[in-house]
């Protein structure tokens, strides 16, 4: 027996608003379940998914490690989202680049400090 994929991701947030906002609005993806108002929501990626939790000490961002890591998504066009975050007014961390470990990428926050990064093999 061996791990064949990941199915799911999730990420503790303070306001289930403004992230919903976010992944469904600004990077486009497709929410599947909950909301803005809800204290569970699921968005489709791929085959997989990416849950957002209402963190229990919502109004106390402190509440929240920020710094635990980066999650991946592949992309289809990598400078054409960074050009529709920046154009909805949000500023990633880095510029698209081609790495040499095979990708272009880059990097950005979501509103409770996540690092992202969107990427696609070159």
């Amino acid at each position: 027996m061996s791990v064949q994929s990941i199915s799911a991701i999730t990420l503790a947030v303070t306001d289930m608003a403004r992230s919903v906002d976010f992944y469904r609005n600004k990077v486009g993806m497709e929410i599947l379940y909950g909301g803005e108002t809800a204290s569970f929501t699921s968005f489709k990626v791929g085959a997989g998914y990416l849950n957002l939790t209402l963190n229990p000490s919502t109004g106390n961002p402190d509440a929240i490690q920020t710094k635990w890591g980066r999650l991946i998504f592949h992309v289809d066009d990598v400078d054409a989202l960074y050009q529709q975050l920046v154009q909805a007014g949000l500023t990633p961390s880095t510029k698209p680049a081609d790495a040499s470990w095979g990708e272009r990428y880059f990097h950005i926050d979501d509103p409770d400090s996540h690092e992202l990064s969107f990427a696609k093999p070159l």
